[in-house]
């Protein structure tokens, strides 16, 4: 098997090494729900879920109105793609 690099899509990555990765990236994992995971960034915090088809993103109270914003990114991006999107903010 080739050599998984940020470049490779994330369906590509085993999921421990996916939870892994969201560990160093600041994320908790919610220890009822395994797939649901929490991260806050200075002025933004976030509820990542990982889905069948998509990992989804429900930014917290970062809409003008004060609702969440949400955002869904498929497993065929790379690693490194969703990474910029989700935690570069809303």
């Amino acid at each position: 098997m080739a050599q998984l690099t940020p470049q490779s899509p994330l369906y590509n990555f085993p999921l421990p090494e996916i939870e892994a990765w969201l560990k160093k990236m600041g994320c908790d994992q919610n220890p009822q729900e395994l797939n649901c995971w929490y991260v806050k960034k200075g002025t933004w915090e976030a509820e990542i879920t990982l889905d069948i088809e998509d990992i989804c993103v429900s930014y917290l109270n970062a809409g003008a109105d004060g609702s969440d914003i949400k955002r869904a990114f498929p497993y065929s991006l790379s690693r490194q793609d969703i990474e910029d999107a989700v935690f570069s903010g809303p």
